[in-house]
């Protein structure tokens, strides 16, 4: 079983590629262009695996792409390389655009074309997983969930760009019977995720001393799931799911910003102790434009049909996160010191 994952040196990816390495027989190919996000000491745990394979390439080069998957003959194909942070999107969204959209494209053809030369069980077994985001929903009030028919609704160049790729991924599956499936997750959070993102940022400011930025007041309401939860979930639907389908992906554990940023506060103050409590850090600073204001995922399909259940509560996985940050100072201080200080982002540009 060869299995391609493109982005597999990002967070969720190189999760992904830990998991298939660990747990099945499977030959893994990344593909990644390697831009600031990426990490190869994410894949330093598989790295010296023989079925493992990094090739380091741009998803926007469609002829790269067709040759790859040629060479490569992948019976899966696990899409997750693309720009995801939404403060960068705002004054930055070109990047989006080209990678989530065009990338996306290229993908789907070059799938496309493989897909259209295989015969007999390996043409069957073929899946195309499009790994998405719940923020292309837009925003939810006090009360509701997101299924996968709630209409599309994006607010940011980030989720806008990813509800663009949903569209292409479902239209190749409709128009070309390309046996794709698409997934909608909530926010992700664990081990070795890149410090621009609200928890890291967080974790690590307050092991600095540095102030702990909140937008707005902090209300804003996020469904978080652990990293491991989700990648468990893609390779089951990648498995299991119906080619066509969407399946939504959640933890059901909603918290505001606010009570994030005190959970880790409180972590913090019982595993590594300062001169005064780390909430006295926090800082309410200016919102972001187009924040949205709350995100809520109903996993209901997905637990019915494949029997998928979050294994981590927000309690169990934010415990673990932290305490894998005070543990691998070796991972995150290089980025911290010549890739991202914790610097505000998501200004928009002023004309």
């Amino acid at each position: 079983m060869k299995i391609i994952v493109t982005g597999g040196a990002g967070f969720i990816g190189s999760a992904l590629v830990r998991h298939l390495i660990a747990d099945t027989d499977a030959s893994v190919t990344v593909i990644d262009k390697l831009t600031y996000a990426a990490n190869l000491d994410s894949l330093a745990p598989v790295a010296s695996s023989p079925r493992y394979r990094l090739i380091q390439e741009d998803i926007c080069n469609a002829e790269a792409m067709a040759s790859i998957f040629e060479s490569e003959q992948p019976d899966y194909v696990l899409h997750l390389a693309a720009e995801t942070h939404v403060d960068r999107s705002i004054f930055g969204s070109g990047a989006f655009i080209q990678t989530n959209i065009n990338g996306t494209y290229n993908l789907l053809e070059a799938a496309r074309a493989h897909h259209a030369r295989l015969t007999g069980n390996q043409k069957s077994r073929f899946r195309f997983l499009h790994v998405s985001t719940d923020e292309v929903y837009g925003s939810l009030g006090v009360d509701g969930l997101f299924s996968e028919t709630t209409a599309y609704d994006p607010s940011s160049p980030y989720s806008a760009s990813k509800a663009a790729a949903d569209h292409l991924a479902k239209a190749w599956h409709r128009t070309y019977d390309l046996p794709v499936i698409v997934t909608n997750c909530s926010n992700n959070y664990g081990p070795y995720h890149f410090p621009e993102k609200l928890i890291p940022l967080i974790i690590l400011n307050a092991l600095d001393g540095k102030a702990l930025p909140i937008y707005g007041d902090g209300s804003n309401v996020r469904d978080w799931l652990y990293v491991e939860d989700h990648v468990r979930a893609l390779w089951a639907i990648a498995q299991r799911g119906n080619p066509g389908a969407t399946y939504n992906i959640g933890g059901k554990n909603e918290r505001t910003n606010l009570e994030v940023v005190e959970t880790i506060c409180a972590l913090l103050d019982e595993l590594r102790p300062a001169g005064r409590k780390y909430r006295e850090l926090i800082e309410f600073v200016a919102d972001r434009p187009g924040h949205d204001f709350r995100y809520a995922i109903d996993a209901t399909k997905l637990e019915a049909e494949l029997g998928w259940k979050a294994g981590e509560t927000f309690d169990t996985g934010m415990r673990k996160t932290v305490q894998w940050y005070l543990d691998n100072q070796s991972w995150w201080e290089p980025l911290r010191s010549s890739v991202y200080s914790g610097e505000r982002l998501g200004l928009a540009p002023q004309r």
